[in-house]
């Protein structure tokens, strides 16, 4: 079961990867008011989602503690990073502080999951 927590975890950090370095790679062109959302940042917040609930049933049914309002909270963030990339996927320019939230958000979300212990 360690191996299939483990595999998840790395597969969980890949997607956070993926939101985060789209957003790291375009923060010249939001200051420019040219910022999209790429395909990656999507499917990598997706990744995310996927990969935490799958962590969070694979940690419960190995009897570990789950602490359910970090999850609960850490949940909740992703899903309004989730909505808002979302609905602003196909526009070609996305407001800075739709953009800069983003990336807020997600920064937001890798300190709760490594200082909340």
């Amino acid at each position: 079961m360690d191996v299939l927590i483990h595999l998840f975890v790395g597969l969980h950090i890949i997607g956070i990867a993926s939101l985060l370095g789209g957003f790291l790679t375009q923060m010249k062109q939001m200051g420019q008011g040219a910022a999209r959302f790429s395909p990656a940042m999507l499917h990598g917040a997706l990744t995310m989602l996927v990969t935490g609930v799958v962590l969070v049933g694979l940690n419960q049914a190995d009897d570990n503690a789950v602490n359910n309002l970090k999850i609960g909270i850490k949940m909740a963030v992703l899903i309004v990073i989730l909505a808002l990339v979302y609905v602003k996927r196909d526009e070609e320019k996305v407001d800075k502080g739709v953009f800069g939230a983003v990336g807020l958000l997600t920064t937001a979300n890798i300190f709760i999951a490594v200082l909340w212990t």
